[in-house]
């Protein structure tokens, strides 16, 4: 046993507690120009050597801005809910010594942990399509995690900014509740989905939901930045679970508990999988050539031993010229094996661990744009409705965010071994 003074000398190295991690869909391990400081497409959320949480304290009904300014001034964190040019609630917030905020936004000042922007689907490299108006808000969201176990973290939508208010003003949804507290909706909403069942390969997809600024459960509303709320829904929570979906509107994030995480493949078990398909030596069943991955590290580059594949039927070749038809689309081919006709691209090994529900081979596909995962994940992904602009919903591939298509926007890919 240690002796007191030993333990103390100690504590520091102990391994912080990890309440979760936010991969951002729509990158395949980091961000195409590198990750840099808060800008990143995962963020760990870790408990803080202090607590910073808050919680709501005083309430105060106002009739002049003054008066509105003079508490919002007086660095407390408020939240101000602006009923007409001569009413405004504001509700100031306490210190709370239980639990750690973390805050979400496409703001780079102080008060955001994680920095996001827009994901633009398929695109490898943001500087040819920079996004002209972004509809991710400032201070999207916060993150509250309790510092004791087991370590529940719940949602809520808004996030306070430098001179640590939230302003909700009177074109924004707000209302008061029959307990008498105040509630609102941010402009483009922050919308949730947690999967039923966990995130396994059993799992089904939830119901997307929307969370208001008290963290409340609403249903969605006719479009995302529609005046009148959805309805509430008294039997679900705030509370995220492993898997759970955050929509922000140009942005959706996957939240992995510690635990989840823990049963997850980890980097170097992709990296392994990667080197056991090359071992096996496959080989394009018509040039004869033997196919291999390309290294996590040159996940950008077609190579010249780079596996290809028809989408419509699976079968993997090298690269090659032959097989366009004239009556197909441009990016469409015959397969030499099966004569079928479909999409013919590169594939992409999927790098982000965090997107997979289990730790099987990498056997399939994501139609059409070609990255390459276990079969329970690439299924799992293939189920899932992602918000799409202001109404839509579809399937997309998690590692790149392209919208899937094709039967089961996946499939089952068709290697073959060495003929030796």
């Amino acid at each position: 046993m240690f002796s007191p003074g030993q333990e103390e000398h100690c504590a520091p190295n102990k391994e912080p507690v990890k309440y979760g991690e936010l991969v951002v869909l729509g990158y395949n391990g980091a961000l195409p120009n590198g990750d840099r400081g808060r800008r990143k497409s995962r963020f760990a959320l870790y408990k803080r050597p202090k607590a910073n949480g808050v919680k709501p304290s005083t309430v105060h009904v106002i009739s002049t801005p003054q008066a509105s300014k003079a508490i919002s001034c007086k660095g407390q964190h408020s939240i101000s809910y602006t009923l007409s040019r001569n009413q405004t609630v504001v509700v100031e917030y306490t210190h709370d010594k239980d639990t750690d905020m973390f805050q979400v936004g496409r703001s780079t000042e102080s008060p955001i942990d994680f920095v996001v922007t827009d994901t633009i689907s398929g695109s490898q490299n943001n500087d040819e399509a920079q996004i002209t108006q972004s509809t991710i808000s400032r201070f999207a969201c916060r993150i509250v995690c309790d510092r004791n176990e087991p370590y529940t973290a719940r949602i809520f939508a808004a996030g306070f900014d430098s001179s640590k208010n939230i302003f909700l003003g009177e074109k924004a949804a707000k209302w008061k509740n029959p307990d008498g507290h105040m509630d609102g909706l941010t402009t483009n909403g922050v919308l949730v989905m947690h999967p039923r069942g966990g995130f396994t390969e059993e799992s089904q997809p939830g119901i997307w939901r929307e969370i208001s600024v008290c963290g409340d459960v609403y249903t969605l509303r006719e479009t995302r930045s529609a005046q009148q709320r959805g309805k509430l829904v008294e039997s679900e929570t705030n509370v995220l679970q492993d898997g759970s979906l955050i929509d922000l509107c140009g942005a959706t994030l996957l939240w992995r508990t510690a635990d989840g995480l823990f049963h997850t493949p980890t980097q170097k078990h992709i990296e392994a999988l990667r080197q056991e398909i090359n071992a096996a030596r496959p080989q394009c069943p018509v040039g004869l050539n033997t196919l291999a991955f390309p290294s996590i590290s040159r996940k950008e580059v077609v190579e010249e031993k780079q596996p290809w594949a028809y989408l419509s039927c699976g079968h993997v070749h090298g690269y090659h010229n032959w097989g366009h038809r004239s009556d197909a689309e441009a990016n469409e081919r015959e397969c030499p094996m099966c004569r079928t006709v479909g999409p013919y691209v590169p594939l992409w090994l999927g790098c982000e661990a965090g997107f997979y529900v289990d730790a099987g081979p990498p056997t399939h596909a994501f139609t059409p744009c070609g990255h390459v995962c276990s079969e329970k994940s690439a299924k799992y992904w293939a189920q899932i409705p992602l918000p799409h602009g202001t109404h839509a919903f579809h399937a997309a591939c998690p590692f790149c965010a392209t919208q899937l298509a094709g039967e089961h926007n996946c499939i089952k890919l068709i290697f073959q071994g060495p003929v030796d």
